[in-house]
């Protein structure tokens, strides 16, 4: 990583503040990424909350479905894209780190469990547990009208 110093001011001085803008940004990042994950969480609760309201046919199941997949799918690739953004961002907080006199993100991540779960990889499951639940209606309202089952 590069360094461009203001004329007048310190490398010292000029680190910590990039230090300081790059920290905010990728904490920024996640705050984005929450925001997110309460609107798609509320889509498709919206969705999942129509759908049962709506009578059963064929053709409202598949549009449900084909919209809930799609929000699922959606969901999950943007949170693919804020966790490899997040992760560039933290590379540049830790390089940063290696040339300041303390480096807290270096020490937590040195203090996690050996077998710590991140957070992002429990997230990522939450866009397809949403479509699993939603194949699963799919399947409860075709199935009465398929041949050879009771309904």
């Amino acid at each position: 990583m590069s360094i461009n110093a203001s004329p007048g001011a310190s490398t010292d001085e000029t680190l910590l503040d990039l230090y300081k803008l790059v920290a905010e940004m990728a904490d920024r990042i996640s705050v984005r990424r929450g925001k997110a994950n309460a609107y798609f969480l509320a889509v498709q609760t919206t969705l999942a909350t129509v759908a049962a309201a709506l009578p059963a046919t064929p053709l409202t199941a598949a549009a449900e479905l084909a919209l809930a997949l799609l929000l699922s799918t959606v969901w999950w690739l943007q949170l693919c894209s804020y966790r490899d953004l997040n992760r560039a961002k933290f590379r540049t907080v830790l390089a940063l780190e290696t040339r300041l006199p303390a480096a807290p993100y270096t020490d937590e991540q040195a203090a996690l469990p050996s077998r710590f779960l991140e957070l992002g990889r429990t997230e990522r499951l939450v866009p397809w547990a949403f479509a699993a639940l939603h194949c699963a209606v799919f399947a409860a309202h075709i199935a009465p009208g398929l041949p050879g089952v009771p309904g």
